[in-house]
């Protein structure tokens, strides 16, 4: 089973892989991180095992 790695946007470590097998790096998690920097990240309130 999938685990889930961003509550935000629900990208799970299954799209992580994918995705780096297919760019040969994760544009996913640039992605990710790219948001959280700017604020728009909210993945410790939205994760449901973190409440």
């Amino acid at each position: 089973m999938a685990e889930k790695i961003c509550y935000c946007f629900n990208y799970t470590d299954e799209d992580i892989r994918r995705d780096v097998l297919e760019h040969g790096r994760s544009l996913i998690m640039e992605g990710i991180m790219k948001e959280k920097a700017t604020g728009n990240c909210d993945c410790v309130n939205k994760n449901p095992n973190k409440r």
